[in-house]
């Protein structure tokens, strides 16, 4: 039996397990959920036990629990090889707009619906049905590259603890690569794989003037407005090509080569379709002199997400705010680092500060942007593996979200290969999530072939 024909003559059983993992409402941003979280990566480890992982555990962390499972090899030379995914999911509620249980999932026409379906337990599920047809195919009883799968409870929720789990568990995990199955490709008939995603980087700015809120008329024209300062400082972030004006902003950007610009031109992307899924957005916007693909996956941004300050209720109210505040987010590109960006955004605030007015920055933690080589043996070995799977050429996207991907790649010293079949439509983070299980299926036949590919791959497998 090939590997097609055994992950077709799985399909029933492959859907019935994740069906089951579906229904465990592993839910990290709800502590009391927090039980079904741990409840979750026992079904896994129990899972990929039965599936035949010689070792499969759940790892504790000073948060939720991850899983780790592994499975050696015959040959000890062969390349090591990390997957990651995460098995917690998004809050969801019926309130919140769903059509139907989030957490009493069904396949019906070819589709499976629950919170996870594609972010992402579906996705991690299919490396073992994977696994399982390389193996049958093969007649072999170990895989032909060592597999080691590292399944994240926290990705949800920011990843507060997987860096610190990376460190200390480094020797023990030592990949040659790292594949991520936590991403989408560009349509069900146009596969891809990504290869960067972008970082972030968030503020609050508060500008304060006087200890009160001032009468217009006796104190207006005589002392600055701290609402009048936040407007001038947000129209400031950007020049009129769209470029961010932050000192130093650009320094560290790792621009795309022509090889990239090229292979972006090839997707078939219609604006006028883009715009309409962007809210009915009028018109494209952004830096002058690249594309609107390459402004949203790999050009760095300055965004104000919200403003507000002094009146904001019914009628008038003719003051001078006592403060005004700002909240801004800026998504990074390689290899741009949070903390620089923050640093830079507090030195260009100095610079439109009137005397008279304070201003204070509160940062958040902040995500590092990441980027897979498509010139890399690795990215080379997940394109052929796909393009067997899918029957067709193989493009190259980037994602705009963010997560722990570069802490993988450099905490691990590793690359990173993104082999996945999500999909934008699939509504993840939103009401009625669901996945293509034939999708599922392409996803579970590509690994197969991909081990094999990464197999041959032994004088290395490339660099970040």
């Amino acid at each position: 039996m090939d590997v097609r024909e055994f992950v077709a003559a799985n399909a029933a059983e492959f859907s019935h397990a994740l069906r089951q993992w579906l229904a465990i409402p592993s839910v990290s941003a709800d502590p009391a959920r927090h039980g079904d979280v741990r409840r979750s990566a026992e079904w896994l480890a129990d899972y990929l036990r039965q599936s035949g992982f010689p070792v499969a555990e759940v790892w504790e962390t000073k948060g939720l629990p991850a899983v780790y499972a592994h499975w050696p090899a015959a040959d000890d030379k062969a390349p090591r090889v990390l997957v990651y995914g995460h098995h917690d999911v998004q809050p969801a509620d019926l309130a919140d707009g769903w059509d139907y249980m989030p957490f009493e999932p069904a396949e019906r026409d070819g589709k499976i619906f629950g919170r996870g379906a594609s972010d992402d337990k579906g996705q991690v599920l299919f490396h073992a049905l994977g696994l399982r047809a390389c193996l049958a195919a093969s007649g072999a009883t170990a895989p032909p590259v060592s597999i080691t799968m590292l399944i994240e409870g926290e990705e949800e929720s920011g990843s507060p603890n997987f860096a610190a789990l990376l460190a200390e568990r480094r020797d023990e995990l030592s990949p040659d690569v790292i594949v991520i199955s936590d991403t989408t490709m560009w349509a069900t008939d146009v596969p891809s794989i990504c290869t960067g995603m972008r970082g972030l980087a968030e503020a609050e700015i508060t500008v304060t003037g006087p200890t009160r809120d001032l009468h217009s008329g006796s104190f207006g024209g005589g002392v600055p407005n701290p609402a009048h300062a936040l407007a001038r400082l947000l129209a400031g972030l950007h020049d009129d090509d769209g470029r961010v004006t932050l000192p130093g902003f650009y320094d560290d950007v790792l621009p795309l080569s022509d090889q990239e610009r090229d292979l972006l031109a090839k997707l078939p992307f219609d604006e006028a379709s883009w715009l309409a899924d962007a809210g009915d957005s009028g018109a494209a916007y952004g830096e002058a002199g690249f594309t609107t693909l390459e402004r949203i996956w790999a050009r760095p941004t300055a965004e104000v997400n919200g403003v507000w300050g002094g009146h904001t209720g019914p009628g008038p109210k003719t003051i001078i705010p006592r403060a005004a505040h700002a909240k801004v987010s800026f998504r990074l590109v390689a290899d741009q680092e949070p903390a620089a960006v923050i640093a830079s955004l507090r030195k260009f605030i100095n610079s439109f500060t009137p005397n008279g007015l304070e201003v204070c920055v509160t940062a958040g933690p902040g995500v590092r942007p990441c980027r897979s080589a498509i010139d890399s043996p690795a990215v080379a070995a997940a394109r052929r593996a796909m393009e067997r799977a899918f029957g067709r050429e193989v493009l190259f996207t980037k994602e705009g979200g963010s997560g722990p991907e570069a802490d993988l790649a450099d905490i691990l010293a590793a690359p990173l290969v993104f082999v996945a079949v999500g999909l934008d439509a699939d509504r993840i983070h939103a009401p009625n999530e669901y996945v293509d299980l034939s999708r599922l299926l392409s996803g579970a036949e590509t690994v197969a072939y991909l081990w094999e590919e990464l197999a041959g791959n032994r004088a290395g497998t490339g660099s970040r």
